[in-house]
Order: C-alpha cells, then structure tokens, then sequence
C-alpha cells in the first residue's frame, strides 16, 4: 500500500516537473513575423522530450501540463502588464487547449510503441503538432484576435510541425542510444566474465573425469588383494563423479547465456573502445591516474567478442592493478594477411624475469589484499586457455615496460571482409 502511494506520488511530481518547465520553456518565443497571430516557444520540445524520456499518463499530463500554462501566463500578465485576469486567461486558453489536444493525440496512436522506429514516430508527432496547432490557432482566430489563419499560416504551422517533431526525435534517439550502448557494454563485460568462469569450469570436469577415471582404476586393482579398501576407492569415485554431475549442470546454463547471440558480429575497434572505457572507470575507482590508448591498423568484423573482450580485459585490468598512482596503458591491434596481433603493453611495477615461465600457471598470484590473502591466480591461466583455444601463441617480456603480446591466425576471429 505504502509502496503504491509512494508511485503514485513520484509520479504526480514529475508531471508537475514536466508541466513547470514546460510553462517557463514556452515564454522562450519566437514570432514568425510581425503581426502574426500566433508565436513559437520551447515549450512543446520540452514537453514532448520530458514524455518520451520518462513515461507518464499522458492525459492527465497534457490536462495539467495545460492548466500551468494557462495560469502561468496569465499570472505574468497580471504582475507585468497588469492585465485583468479574467481577460487574460481567456485569451490564453488555447495554448492550453494545445496541450490537452497534444497529449490525447500522442496517447491515441501510443508513442512507446514506435520507440524503435524514430522516423515514423517523428511523421506521426508532426501530424500530431500540425492539427493540434492548427485547431489552437482557430480557436484563437474565432473567439479572441478575429484575424483569419491564411494558407501562409498554415504552411509555417506545418513546417514547425516538421522541425520541431524531427530535432526532438533526434535529441531522444541520441539519448537512447548512448545509453543502450552503455547497457550493452556492461552486458559484454558480464558475458565476457561468465564466459571465462565456464572454460575454467569445463577445464575443470576434464579433470574430474581423469580423476574419477584413475579412482576406479585404483577400484579395480584393490578389489582382489584389500575388499575393503577397494570399496572405499569406489566410494571415491562415485563421490567423485556426483560432483561431475553438479559441474556439468552449471556448465549447462552457463552455456545457454553464453550462446545468446547479442549481435553476429562487432567491430574490433568497438571492443577496443569498450574495454578502455571499462578499465578507465576501474582505474578511477581505484584512485590512479592512468592514461589509457588503444590503437588499430586495420578494423574488422569479429563473432569471437566475447573470448576477446574476456582476453583484453583480463590483461588490462591486470595492467592496472600493476600501475601504483601514475602510468600508462596501451592496447594495440595489428592485423597482417595471416595473423591478428594484440598487445598489452604498460608502465606498471613489471614482472621479474625468473617469474615470466610461471605467470600462467593456475594458482600463481603476486596479488594480496589487506588482510594478507593471495587472489585466485586464474586471470592469465584463463588469458592463455582462450589463446590456445584459437591456436595462438602469447609473448611476455617485462623491462622499463611490461608487453603481453597475442598472435591469433586471422581465420579464427575475422567474420566478412577487413575493412
């Protein structure tokens, strides 16, 4: 109940919000030309840009909306011009009556409905202004100015229309847009995470069934000298393979979200774009000022994403950790006729060379947190399982700078052409 009144609250306020800056838009004016009979303000953008952002009952906000621009203008005339009230909010009803018209227009042809498609949203919303323009500027015409809408006035309400109708819906594309490439990019980034979790996973049941197998082996040969310990060694493999079974459903429904087909193919300057943007809000979070570069001789198409993504922001992120305040990071791209070669390269604290042949060992970690307990070590463990997955090979060297450098054969990433 409480939760309800709250909803419905919030959202009386923001049609309030929507109908007050709407009100204040408007008296920002242009008049087409001298003694024309009607004017053009901000405050249909502003209304319709406040409705299409943030969903509201369009009725009752086009009824509101109307209302505060009536009682609004009105006021001012009577504080400035000293008009009398009742003349002035006559004469300022059907801008009112424009809103109202507005709004049941938007509501009958259901605006959230052609979201996704901005040019026939756009056509609908100029007709939709033109008409209810159109009836405000013969109410007008009739009861208060007594001056004609001629054929010229009719032409400038619909060339208006038309602006109006197709700057807003471009503003609101832009918006949406950018906003769903962010929603995207955080996406990728999850998938990108699952996606090393699961092969660390099947590496994993490989494993277990190697050890299940030897267990039952060792089943086999105790049985005819010790019965009983035979039979604790065939307990162990049950146990075992119980485990198995656990790993294997896990394994499942990480593989349905991991064969979601977001999109067939990105850009490989895209990724580089998404794990620079990524790794900059973590190196801020972080508190390290870190300049980050990527760079591409050649960009092309690639349905490997999420390995790719998964690859690069292992490896960057652990440039990161590596930096103390201050450093700088390069990713880089370079594609030649039979090989794509991406590189790592940072100015952080460096690997020592005795270290290099055991950095992607599983369980191999220099990282420690405040209370003195080592990460995982799985990070480069999984960089190298996607590289041999692809039949690459992966470069270390660490001197002034440390440089991961991956050669993939360009067949296993590229989908079309290169551009």
């Amino acid at each position: 109940m409480e939760k309800t009144k709250f909803v419905h609250n919030h959202k009386f306020l923001l049609i309030f919000a929507v109908a007050i800056v709407t009100a204040i838009a408007s008296e920002v004016k242009v008049i087409p030309y001298e003694g024309a009979p009607f004017r053009f303000g901000l405050g249909t953008i502003m209304f319709l840009l406040g409705i299409l952002i943030r969903p509201l009952p369009l009725i009752y906000t086009g009824l509101i909306t109307g209302i505060i621009v009536v009682l609004f203008r009105t006021m001012l005339d009577w504080l400035f011009f000293e008009s009398a009230f009742s003349y002035s909010f006559f004469s300022h009803f059907p801008a009112g009556l424009f809103y109202i018209l507005f709004a049941i227009g938007l509501r009958i042809i259901n605006t959230e409905k052609y979201k996704s498609k901005p040019l026939l949203l756009a056509s609908f919303i100029m007709m939709i202004e033109f008409v209810s323009n159109y009836i405000e500027q013969f109410v007008t015409s009739v009861y208060i100015t007594n001056i004609s809408v001629t054929i010229k006035d009719i032409g400038l309400l619909l060339l208006v229309a038309f602006i109006r109708s197709f700057f807003v819906i471009g503003i609101y594309s832009s918006i949406t847009v950018e906003e769903q490439k962010k929603q995207m990019q955080q996406l990728l980034n999850f998938i990108s995470t699952l996606y090393v979790e699961a092969l660390y996973l099947k590496k994993s049941m490989n494993e277990i069934e190697q050890i299940t197998a030897s267990s039952y082996g060792l089943y086999e040969q105790l049985k005819n000298i010790d019965p009983a310990i035979s039979l604790k060694a065939l307990s162990i493999a049950q146990e075992i393979h119980e485990v198995k079974k656990d790993e294997q459903r896990i394994y499942a429904g990480l593989s349905k979200i991991l064969n979601i087909k977001l999109l067939d193919a990105y850009f490989i300057s895209d990724l580089l774009q998404y794990v620079k943007e990524t790794n900059e809000k973590y190196s801020e979070m972080l508190n390290k000022k870190i300049d980050i570069t990527v760079s591409c001789n050649q960009d092309f198409r690639t349905n490997e994403h999420i390995p790719l993504l998964a690859l690069m922001n292992n490896l960057v992120t652990n440039a990161v950790e590596a930096i103390e305040k201050e450093g700088t990071i390069h990713i880089a791209v370079h594609v030649s006729k039979s090989f794509a070669t991406i590189t790592v390269e940072d100015t952080g604290a460096g690997i020592p060379k005795n270290l290099i042949p055991i950095i992607f060992d599983p369980g191999f970690t220099t990282k420690f947190n405040g209370e003195g307990v080592p990460s995982t070590g799985i990070g480069l463990s999984h960089v190298q399982a996607i590289v041999e997955k692809f039949n690459g090979t992966i470069h270390v060297e660490s001197d002034e700078k440390t440089i991961f450098s991956i050669k993939i054969p360009i067949q296993y990433l590229v989908k079309g052409d290169i551009a």
